[in-house]
């Protein structure tokens, strides 16, 4: 069982509210729903009563003190990389060449045939 499932399943089933936990841990709602589908997969039961307002069940208070354990016990989660600064060079949008050279050719520059 990955840990990051039983942190997701710890904050839902303390919060018992499903946008609220997905915003807490900064996922999207319906990753927080599969994430909960495949730890229910995992356990053969269901934890949570979707049905109206959520509820734990009987096997999914059970499993939340289990869960707690487990990620009480994980070593904290790894930070995650910070992309290097800088990168491709982009563009500047300027208004165009000085007016005072606006319509005479750019130096050792061909001007174009037609």
């Amino acid at each position: 069982m990955k840990i990051a499932l039983l942190r997701r399943y710890v904050v839902l089933a303390e919060t018992l509210h499903f946008p609220r936990a997905a915003e807490h841990l900064g996922i999207p709602l319906a990753s927080l729903y599969t994430s909960l589908d495949k730890l229910e997969e995992e356990v053969g039961h269901t934890l949570i009563n979707r049905e109206g307002i959520p509820r734990l069940t009987s096997v999914g208070s059970l499993f939340l003190r289990e869960a707690q354990a487990a990620v009480a016990a994980a070593p904290p989660a790894a930070p995650k990389a910070v992309a290097p600064a800088g990168g491709k060079a982009k563009a500047s949008k300027g208004k165009g060449r000085a007016p005072i050279v606006k319509g005479q050719p750019k130096p050792y520059k061909k001007r174009q045939g037609r």
